[in-house]
């Protein structure tokens, strides 16, 4: 098993090491209840990395047997900052090595293996998609129509920049959900081949606020998650 590293992604990023270009639509809901103050037990430390032991190798075939000439080298790391709330996220480094990150209070909210299983499946599974740059697609699309428009109505300067903005961040949350669910369903097959079992680890969106069915929300309704786990994982 490849050393994890306990890193600052604060530090890492001011020195470029890491580029943070995920956007909050990539990143899960947190659980509500876990108290960001709270450090993981050993036992939780103990259980990360028993699953990394056992998600990082499969992540990796699965990537390697569905893209070509995408890096599948993840790179798994905690972030040790204290007093953040629960959060894991995906981005990938300056030469393009996929990052799976994950702080101290989200190794600590995870309630069992299979649940740590999905969350990791699921993150790896936005880099075998392709998301971020998918992602970072829409928002360009977004901004150059939406700045395009006001520019020639003539708008000002200060105008069109906000356009701009605009349409970067309704382009970016135009297919959040849907690459939402398609995480989902590949982290669904990550997660059971790498022994563990998806519909208990679907379990962790019970601890989480539903989001709903918002216009422009970034995450689908919960039920809807579970459902897809639980159709890919019959058809296993």
């Amino acid at each position: 098993m490849r050393r994890i590293a306990f890193i600052c992604l604060m530090a890492l990023t001011a020195c470029g090491d890491v580029t943070t270009t995920t956007s909050p639509s990539q990143q899960p809901a947190r659980p509500a209840a876990q108290n960001a103050n709270t450090l993981p037990s050993n036992a939780a430390l103990a259980q990360f990395k028993a699953v990394v032991a056992n998600v990082e190798p499969v992540a990796e075939r699965e990537c390697l047997a569905r893209t070509t000439g995408l890096n599948c080298d993840f790179r798994i790391v905690v972030d040790d900052r204290p007093n953040q709330p629960p959060n894991a996220f995906q981005t990938v480094d300056k030469s393009g090595r996929p990052i799976l990150a994950f702080n101290l209070a989200l190794i600590g909210s995870v309630r069992n293996r299979d649940e740590m299983a999905f969350v990791m499946g699921h993150e790896a599974a936005h880099h075998i998609s392709g998301h971020l740059a998918r992602q970072q697609n829409n928002a360009m699309a977004g901004a150059i129509i939406l700045g395009g428009l006001a520019a020639i109505t003539g708008a000002s300067q200060g105008a069109v920049q906000n356009a701009t903005d605009l349409g970067a961040s309704v382009g970016a949350r135009s297919y959040s959900k849907d690459f939402e669910l398609e995480a989902d369903a590949l982290g669904t097959v990550i997660t059971k081949r790498a022994g563990y079992n998806p519909m208990r680890g679907a379990e962790f969106f019970t601890q989480i606020a539903d989001p709903g069915d918002r216009f422009l929300g970034t995450h689908p309704p919960n039920a809807k998650r579970i459902e897809t786990v639980r159709r890919v994982n019959d058809s296993l």
